[in-house]
């Protein structure tokens, strides 16, 4: 295939640490994305928002449908205030459970028991405190938590959503029946397009239509797996651990790219299912994936610990860089894996993770990493927030069972 992303992908796996399996390039990439259209529509435009992945927060993977109006102020108030603003986030969004009853005209209300001031005057809240607000539908009758859908009603909620203030629509995929996909998550960008508000466009059916290979020009990002759970690894019912869901996600590096985001799901830091150094690493590999950075805690009374790896601004960095790459395994040996992750200014995000239950010493040379094998190289740890020097050949680093290490790699 002449691909430049495949070429690369196999100058990288041809130079490998002899201790390290080189990754055959169908284990890269299946199918040329030069090859793929973004869309069947060939007029059909990106909307020209998230340029890099967005950055956030959502009730869901905390409060479920136990969301309220106050639950959304206080998080509102602690993201203005705890330097998770100043860090990069930026939307708050309501997930599912907000909505009240169509009214007589079909326009949709919010359920005024949870929300007494309305979505209008939380969006307005949200809106002054610097941020921007996101809210929840799907694509079928009902929502997944079984309010009412937006099938039928998408110009109407579209307009609904701009009159309220909305910057960030999470569109899911309950109750759809036999809609099709692509045709489904159109309509509702073309809603949104003529409701004259920019929203950002969050598609989640959960990778089953293979969004990747038709979304890049309707929506901003894309889920490519089921829910994540706040375990280590596993399917849990509809759900997977956080390393599970790293495997189906990582394969799709060659799609995301500014504008159009794989989706792997919402951050887990801090509800307790993970201890800190796998929280560190869900966090990392997040980053090294260019995925987007949505919260799922509840950010008002968190401790110290996930407040450091939330706000470490160093690794936010990573994710951000405007070049839009998405970073992949190079290189793996059992629970040992090297990955790489090219940034906008000629350097090189580097991570090593240990999948295992012992710690294990990991290495990398420049060469697997399509560099001059005896380039200096600038080595900065993005946890210790430490210069590490100059190394001339490689870089080598002890790391701890399920945890990472990840440095920035500089000329």
């Amino acid at each position: 295939m002449p691909s430049k992303i495949l070429l690369h992908a196999l100058a990288a796996a041809a130079c490998l640490l002899p201790a390290l399996t080189p990754l055959r390039a169908q284990e890269v990439l299946d199918t040329d994305p030069n090859t793929l259209a973004p869309s069947k529509d060939p007029k059909r435009k990106p909307n020209g928002l998230a340029q890099t992945p967005p950055m956030g927060w959502n009730s869901w993977n905390k409060f479920a449908c136990n969301v309220n109006e106050k639950v959304i102020r206080d998080t509102a108030d602690a993201i203005a205030s705890n330097g998770m603003k100043d860090a990069g986030y930026e939307y708050v969004v309501i997930d599912d459970c907000w909505h009240g009853a169509r009214n007589a005209d079909g326009f949709i209300t919010e359920d005024r028991t949870r929300f007494p001031s309305g979505i209008k005057a939380l969006a307005d809240y949200v809106h002054s405190k610097g941020l921007k607000f996101g809210i929840y539908s799907d694509a079928g009758t009902k929502t997944c938590g079984g309010r009412p859908g937006s099938q039928g009603h998408e110009y109407q909620d579209a307009l609904q959503y701009a009159r309220w203030g909305v910057d960030y629509l999470k569109y899911d995929w309950c109750s759809t029946g036999v809609r099709n996909a692509e045709e489904a998550y159109a309509l509702m960008a073309d809603a949104l397009k003529a409701s004259g508000r920019p929203i950002l466009f969050s598609l989640c059916e959960w990778g089953n239509s293979k969004p990747w290979l038709w979304a890049s020009n309707i929506g901003n990002m894309w889920r490519t797996t089921g829910d994540i759970t706040d375990k280590w690894q596993g399917k849990y019912n509809y759900s997977w651990g956080v390393a599970s869901i790293v495997d189906m996600n990582e394969p799709l590096w060659p799609y995301a790219g500014p504008g159009h985001w794989n989706d792997p799901d919402m951050l887990e830091v801090g509800n307790g299912g993970l201890s800190d150094v796998e929280y560190r690493a869900h966090f990392s590999l997040w980053a090294m994936m260019a995925a987007p950075l949505i919260a799922g805690n509840d950010v008002a009374n968190m401790n110290e610990a996930t407040r450091d790896i939330l706000l470490n601004k160093e690794v936010i960095a990573v994710d951000q860089d405007r070049l839009g790459k998405q970073g992949h395994r190079v290189a793996r040996n059992g629970d040992q894996e090297i990955w790489s992750k090219p940034m906008a200014d000629g350097g090189r995000a580097l991570l090593f993770w240990n999948r295992g239950e012992a710690p294990a010493r990991i290495e990398a040379k420049w060469e697997q990493l399509g560099l001059p094998g005896r380039l200096a190289l600038r080595v900065r740890d993005l946890w210790a927030h430490k210069d590490l020097g100059r190394k001339k050949t490689g870089f080598a680093a002890d790391v701890a069972p399920h945890g990472v290490v990840m440095v920035r790699l500089q000329p």
